[in-house]
């Protein structure tokens, strides 16, 4: 009997381990949006998925001048085959801040919309077919093109830049506890390179990750200049900062927080900075269409090709076992409505 049953037990655990590699990328019913959004909040309430605010460039995208246009709708899909229900708004058009899902809402913080940015927060919550808004505590700051996640029950967010004209970036990290007596912001000891913004987020187990982004110099012009990173880190309330093995290449600006697959973070597509002088803009090739996957058992990263889109500056959210990229930028000043899912593996 035992000389029968251990090749099928290996069939089995092959077809099993075929079953999870062969999960793919589907779409769901697009945001009912011609252009669609970059950098919206997004995350769960009621088992609905919420996606709100965000820019595009509705117009002219592709003139000399162009007008990027900040939005206050909020878009809620109740079923993964369902329709998404619309005309609901926040207060104020905002987009490019940090969304994590918790009790039960979408909390948002930070943003920024035309002329400013914010430190505001608050939690969009679906009941009873209505969204409604209420506050949270305010960053430290303003603050925009951050990132951030939810460990435990303690909300981090790292990074980002304090105004729309900002020739240097953040180096902040801050954190909130939603289990406090009276929830507020603590200011935490940074990570030990440099300050950054549009970096991506990563939370496993009791720590919080941050991985690539850019840091800002002022050029000759006076305007921001861009130098794109690599390095990676891990912050615990136990052990404080460590340095992690560096990316194979930058991930600006990818789909954060990174997925948590299988005891491991994907980072999907994002900017890898090899085109970001492109000329001409219409013709630009998009971001790399591949994953990087770190394995923090052996501190060590491996990279996948084959990913059905090109995306960046936007959220990934984890919903009824799926996660989810809804919407972002396809390349520079080309927003999609497109809304991925990839089933998460099996526990």
């Amino acid at each position: 009997m035992s000389a029968f049953l251990s090749p099928l037990l290996f069939v089995l655990s092959g077809l099993l381990l075929l079953e999870a590699s062969a999960a793919e990328w589907t779409q769901l019913k697009p945001l009912p949006d011609a252009e669609g959004f970059a950098a919206p909040f997004a995350g769960v309430s009621q088992g609905a998925l919420i996606v709100a605010g965000g820019a595009n460039i509705p117009k002219d995208k592709w003139a000399d001048v162009f007008t990027k246009v900040w939005y206050d709708h909020v878009f809620v899909l109740e079923q993964p085959e369902g329709e998404w229900k619309s005309g609901f708004t926040m207060a104020r058009p905002l987009g490019y801040g940090v969304s994590v899902s918790a009790d039960d809402g979408v909390l948002c913080f930070g943003g920024s919309d035309a002329t400013q940015h914010y430190a505001e927060g608050f939690r969009l919550t679906w009941k009873e077919g209505q969204i409604t808004s209420t506050p949270l505590p305010f960053l430290p700051k303003a603050c925009a093109n951050a990132c951030g996640a939810l460990v435990g029950r303690t909300v981090y967010i790292a990074g980002g830049i304090e105004t729309p004209t900002s020739t240097t970036a953040l180096a902040t990290f801050w954190a909130l506890d939603l289990d406090a007596a009276e929830p507020r912001w603590q200011e935490l000891p940074t990570w030990p390179g440099p300050a950054r913004m549009l970096a991506v987020a990563g939370a496993l187990e009791d720590a919080f990750y941050l991985f690539s982004g850019v840091s800002l110099t002022a050029g000759p012009d006076g305007k921001a200049q861009r130098s794109y990173l690599k390095d990676a880190f891990r912050f615990s309330k136990d052990r404080g900062w460590e340095k992690l093995a560096d990316l194979p290449r930058a991930t600006v600006a990818a789909p954060s927080p990174a997925a948590s697959l299988s005891g491991k973070l994907h980072i999907f597509s994002g900017d890898d900075g090899a085109n970001v002088n492109f000329t001409p803009v219409t013709a630009h090739p998009g971001f790399p269409r591949s994953t990087l996957i770190y394995d923090p058992k052996g501190d060590a990263w491996t990279a996948e090709d084959g990913l059905p889109f090109s995306i960046a500056t936007v959220p990934a959210v984890e919903w009824r076992s799926r996660i989810i990229i809804p919407n972002g930028e396809l390349r520079p000043r080309l927003r999609t409505p497109e809304v991925w899912s990839l089933p998460q593996p099996r526990q």
